[in-house]
């Protein structure tokens, strides 16, 4: 724990592995099984119990709670994980649980990544890098989201649900079938809405690319056909392009649940 800092009121079990660097704060509770990595910084309150590593350079402010049981009636003490990436900040009251032994066993947070206030990640959530959830935004158990995904505030995402990368979620938004990378939707119960294409524009996508996106999507989502005749054409038409491919791939993969379409009384 070279040059790391630890408050009077905090307590910290001696089994904790924590790097250098690492500043907890005023009655920060830290569990026997827990991995802190370097030039970590809970500002006070936290608690971090359980099998949970946090990666270098996280900040963790007041009254967050990481590595708490899963809320998960058949969970029955399992050594299961919780595993957040490096450079996160995680704001006041979020909660984040480990995984379940009915799934990998692991809750996975990547990297870069923006939890605001009351943020809730359950368990066996793999989230990627540099993901925003804006303030009380949720994630049932089991969902992915992508890298570069935003969920706006109040948005709920039913468990076993796919977000793709790139992807955005209106404030207040209900969930309940599958994301395609580079999609944008909003909706009580929400409905695809489009392209991310502000997002587009923020990641560097030239305008080309854009519209050939936009084509595929057009495609993709239009009238003639079954989805199933509508994922082999565009997989045929656009075969060149991997950003398309990828939506491809995304669509074709079979999960729980069918992939969030437009509304029809909007198109």
């Amino acid at each position: 724990m070279s040059q790391s800092t630890i408050h009077d009121t905090a307590f910290v079990d001696p089994k904790a592995q924590i790097g250098e660097n690492v500043s907890i704060g005023p009655f920060c509770t830290i569990g026997p099984n827990v991995v802190l990595g370097d030039n970590i910084t809970l500002k006070s309150h936290v608690v971090v119990d359980g099998h949970t590593t946090i990666g270098e350079n996280t900040t963790v402010f007041p009254f967050v709670s990481l590595g708490s049981d899963p809320q998960d009636l058949k969970y029955k003490g399992e050594p299961t994980k919780l595993t957040i990436g490096k450079n996160n900040k995680i704001r006041e009251y979020t909660t984040m649980n480990p995984g379940t032994a009915d799934d990998r066993g692991e809750t996975i947070v990547g990297d870069n990544c923006l939890f605001m206030m009351s943020t809730h990640v359950a368990h066996d959530c793999v989230v990627g890098n540099n993901v925003i959830l804006a303030n009380n935004a949720t994630l049932g158990g089991h969902v992915h989201v992508g890298d570069f995904a935003i969920l706006g505030g109040l948005a709920a995402i039913h468990q076993f649900v796919r977000i793709g990368e790139h992807a955005i979620i209106g404030g207040m938004s209900g969930v309940e079938n599958d994301v395609i990378p580079f999609g944008r939707v909003k909706g009580e119960r929400a409905h695809l809405q489009g392209l991310n294409l502000i997002g587009l524009e923020r990641r560097g996508f030239e305008k080309d690319d854009v519209r050939k996106l936009q084509r595929a999507f057009n495609q993709l989502f239009g009238d003639e056909g079954t989805m199933d005749q509508r994922i082999e054409s565009v997989s045929q038409d656009f075969s060149d392009d991997e950003t398309i491919m990828a939506i491809i791939e995304f669509a074709k993969a079979k999960t729980k649940f069918p992939l969030c379409q437009p509304s029809r009384k909007n198109s």
